[in-house]
């Protein structure tokens, strides 16, 4: 028997039945590290994502075919962005044969940051996060940055004869797309509501308007939180959305954190 009959008569023991009767709500491959190609601002970025693929299993059947996420993301042969995962989500869904499935891709991306008075550019990373899911019958594309930021306590300026406390700050905002919308935007929507942008490469000239910046502009977690989710709900492309700020406080060993969801 050549090599090809034999490959011809091995089982396939994933596509059996099971009789345990506990149907499955997510089965597949986490955290799998795996190259991702995205636009930023105008530009098509390289970098690597950890990717989870899962689908649904019925109780009947006895297992996936974990190749095939594999085989999914081999396929994937152009700049990601919300029109094309949602496309290629569904095909992940018919090669598995499955009706209800979940892609999330973690990853990091840059920006090119000009300081506000020197005007030296420097790239600068956030964190960013593709969700594609589809549950009874509803699929939802869902785009997710984190934004480091620094935010300046107004109970510390009110209360000190001079100077206040600050710290960095990390805004993280999760929005249902219902139109697209660039990484650059979402990063937007966080930098200008915090009492200062920060940029990687300053001169002393730029620290000098960094720190008199954010001594205008105090903000509590609350505030920071409030500002950017109304700045979301003047954006008609996005659907849900969540935000999350968390201070990491300078005089305390804990953070400071607030949450606004629309659902």
């Amino acid at each position: 028997m050549n090599h090809l009959t034999d490959a011809l008569h091995i089982p396939d023991t994933q596509s059996g039945r099971d009789e345990r009767q506990l149907a499955i709500q997510r089965v597949g491959v986490k955290d799998l590290r795996y190259p991702l190609q995205l636009r930023v601002a105008g530009v098509v970025q390289s970098t690597a994502a950890l990717w989870t693929l899962d689908v649904a299993l019925p109780a009947e059947k006895k297992g996936t075919h974990m190749s095939r996420f594999v085989a999914w993301l081999e396929a994937l042969d152009a700049p990601l962005d919300a029109a094309l995962l949602r496309e290629r989500h569904a095909q992940m869904l018919e090669r598995l044969g499955a009706t209800e499935g979940r892609i999330e891709a973690a990853f990091s991306f840059f920006l090119r940051k000009r300081a506000p008075v020197s005007g030296l550019q420097s790239l600068l990373d956030y964190q960013g996060r593709w969700i594609a899911e589809t549950r009874a019958g509803a699929s939802a594309v869902w785009a997710e940055v984190a934004v480091p930021v620094k935010s300046l306590c107004p109970c510390s300026k009110e209360i000190s004869d001079y100077g206040a406390h600050n710290q960095r700050s990390l805004v993280t905002i999760r929005v249902e797309l219902l139109q697209p919308i660039e990484w650059h935007q979402l990063v937007r929507y966080a930098e200008e509501q915090a009492s200062s942008e920060i940029w990687p490469m300053l001169k002393r000239q730029d620290e000098k308007w960094v720190t008199e910046r954010a001594y205008e502009n105090p903000k509590f977690v609350e505030d920071l939180v409030r500002d950017v989710a109304l700045a979301l709900n003047a954006d008609a492309r996005i659907g849900r959305y969540s935000v999350d700020v968390e201070n990491f406080e300078s005089i305390h060993n804990h953070s400071a954190y607030a949450r606004i969801e629309r659902t």
